[in-house]
């Protein structure tokens, strides 16, 4: 049990803001996003203040907020590129998995390889950028998938998702996380949550004053009300987990 109520209410004229919502998520439908430092979308970040005063309270803190600012300090990403990441990035922090995609850059001359590369190399190689075998052959699986055609910038980025979850799923290796990520990274959907994402669930332990770390049905449960937002929702608390130090 949380040690304070969690309010669940939702302001009735808040249904235009859905509409608006649905015809922005089908904008953003087909495109591959890298980076940038554009501000959060206004339509959105009102909703969410009116949604749920303990993000408008953190929203409110972060007027100049940039929500993709942080991957300008990433390589440019396209769909495969994002996938290493995330794939690499599996329970690790964000700086080791800066550190390993580095290694893996060097190996291929300074910058993220291509499918038709990665399934090529040995895979002794990969491991000795600091990845694990498992995530190495995770890799060349996902290579092999793009290569024979079954996936690839645009497919996906013409897919719901529901259809991307699937299909990425199939892959060893790639799980709901990994694929959330990549929704969220690589084509900048607009209503993906990172239930079971440590550092988000510690966000949400301190913003919403549980006694201990939330679910990820209770995950679900917090986040209900910012749909179709829920992005944008978490990064906010992103921010605010990673700013707490500082």
């Amino acid at each position: 049990m949380a040690s304070a109520p969690i309010r669940d209410q939702v302001d009735n004229h808040l249904v235009a803001s859905v509409v608006r919502a649905k015809r922005a998520q089908q904008k953003s439908a087909g495109r591959v996003r890298k980076g940038g430092a554009a501000a959060a979308d206004p339509t959105a970040r009102e909703f969410l203040r009116r949604a749920d005063p303990i993000l408008r309270e953190l929203i409110d803190a972060r007027p100049d907020f940039h929500p993709r600012a942080w991957l300008d300090e990433l390589p440019p990403l396209d769909a495969f590129g994002t996938l290493i990441f995330q794939v690499v990035g599996q329970q690790l922090s964000v700086s080791a998995t800066r550190t390993i995609v580095s290694r893996l850059q060097e190996l291929f001359g300074g910058r993220m390889p291509s499918p038709q590369e990665l399934f090529s190399v040995d895979p002794q190689e990969l491991r000795a950028s600091g990845m694990s075998n498992r995530k190495a052959a995770t890799l060349r699986a996902l290579a092999e998938r793009f290569l024979d055609g079954e996936l690839s910038d645009e497919s996906l980025t013409k897919m719901t998702d529901a259809e991307i979850e699937a299909t990425l799923t199939e892959i060893p290796g790639i799980g709901p996380w990994t694929t959330h990520g990549f929704l969220i990274v690589a084509l900048d959907r607009p209503d993906v949550l990172l239930s079971g994402d440590l550092a988000l669930r510690r966000a949400v332990q301190r913003a919403y004053r549980f006694d201990h770390p939330p679910t990820e049905d209770e995950m679900v449960q917090v986040a209900e009300r910012w749909r179709p937002y829920r992005s944008l929702g978490v990064s906010y608390l992103f921010a605010s987990e990673f700013e707490k130090g500082t």
